[in-house]
């Protein structure tokens, strides 16, 4: 009987990159209904955003 393994692993979930710190920053399971309009890697950035 082999190991069953659940779900993606994390090293094969999508990428993008914050426009504020430059850091990549992995797709979460709360923004899966709206990752194509996530920008920022978080909330601080967000907020910090150019005008």
């Amino acid at each position: 009987m082999g190991l069953m393994t659940r779900g993606i692993a994390k090293a094969d979930l999508p990428t993008k990159t914050c426009p504020v710190c430059q850091r990549p920053f992995a797709w979460r399971k709360k923004w899966a209904r709206d990752w194509d309009q996530v920008i920022y890697c978080s909330e601080r950035c967000r907020r910090s955003k150019p005008t």
